[in-house]
């Protein structure tokens, strides 16, 4: 199984270097480079630190912290699942003004503004409808 594999893909190799050229296989292989190497120093240094870091445990280090306090009641506790809606919305709503910005400068720029602004418009529409069911459900009030 692993022979064949290897023959497919040594096949596949020869054949996409006569049909895309040397530059873009090149590119790929230094790529592919660039990230075993960045996968094996990451495992290097997780490992290095796993082994030369101080392992000393005592009772005191295993209590829940409170701001110098002593706990009070169990640590496990169930939350209610508005935190978690209001959590999910707020990602929601956030990762919306990031793709916001980039789309802002390139407005301005492009020679297309239009098919931009209507891009733009049915994205925020898409929004605004999760927005409206979400408020629809009530899962915006606090309980």
């Amino acid at each position: 199984m692993v022979f064949t594999c290897s023959i497919m893909l040594n096949f596949n190799y020869r054949t996409l270097s006569r049909k895309v050229g040397r530059g873009v296989l090149e590119q790929q292989i230094i790529l592919a480079v660039f990230l075993v190497f960045g996968i094996v120093f990451m495992l290097f240094a997780l490992s290095l630190s796993w082994l030369l870091s101080p392992s000393k445990p005592t009772e005191g280090k295993g209590l829940t912290f409170e701001c110098g306090m002593e706990p009070l009641g169990l640590p496990w506790i169930r939350y209610r699942s508005g935190f978690f809606v209001y959590a999910i919305l707020y990602v929601i709503f956030d990762i919306e003004t990031a793709f916001l910005y980039p789309w802002a400068v390139a407005f301005g720029k492009a020679a297309t503004g239009w098919f931009f602004f209507v891009e733009m418009l049915i994205f925020v529409a898409i929004l605004l409808a999760g927005l409206l069911y979400a408020w629809k459900e009530k899962a915006l009030a606090w309980h």
